[in-house]
């Protein structure tokens, strides 16, 4: 096995590809809905008044980063499920909605995962649909669709940066393993490409 079939992501299903990105998505969700937790100096006094004024609608904005990160993660998860067979009528039922509204909303997302199997380098890498042409659509941050891109060429390194994410964030004794995300997609070359792309990131030949 070579470092070439690892980047060419042999080993990988359009279903990984796809639950990978869905991965990521729930990822940035998360940060996202994390740092709105906190409340800041700015915002409310110790005694519950309001401080000091800050930009107005601050807290909004972050609010509308969260919802907009939960239409990323949704138009995921239903890319993935179709990438499994899911029809649009399954998909249509899970988010309340007739099939042809779901195929509508969401079809251009799908589309677009598909082309960047075959485009990795194309801005649009990944990307979900055109908010100017689909209601509810999403547009992604520069930096998702950079990462969105790097799924596509090295879909294992991406799935190890999310084993390490999630291994940062567990909580209790909840027993994830030690590959909780790519060793559930690797495929048949699994613990030895992981071994190989961690010794490349530790510099070793």
């Amino acid at each position: 096995m070579s470092e070439g079939d690892i980047d060419a992501g042999a080993p990988f299903s359009d279903a990984a590809r796809a639950r990978l990105a869905m991965a990521y998505e729930a990822c940035e969700l998360s940060d996202l809905a994390r740092a709105a937790v906190p409340i800041g100096e700015r915002e409310l006094r110790r005694d519950g008044t309001p401080g000091t004024p800050g930009a107005p609608g601050a807290a909004l904005a972050r609010a509308a980063q969260v919802l907009l990160a939960a239409r990323r993660l949704l138009d995921a998860a239903v890319v993935f499920e179709r990438t499994r067979g899911a029809t649009w009528d399954a998909v249509g039922s899970a988010t309340g909605t007739s099939a042809h509204t779901a195929r509508k909303r969401f079809a251009q997302a799908e589309t677009r995962f598909r082309q960047a199997l075959h485009s990795p380098e194309s801005p649009g890498a990944m990307g979900v649909t055109d908010p100017a042409t689909v209601p509810g659509a999403t547009t992604a941050p520069d930096h998702l669709t950079w990462w969105r891109s790097h799924l596509i060429r090295h879909p294992l390194e991406a799935a190890l940066d999310l084993d390490d994410w999630v291994l940062r964030h567990k909580e209790g004794d909840d027993d994830l393993g030690a590959a909780p995300v790519s060793g559930a997609v690797s495929g048949r070359y699994g613990t030895a490409a992981r071994n190989v792309v961690r010794d490349r990131r530790r510099g070793r030949p």
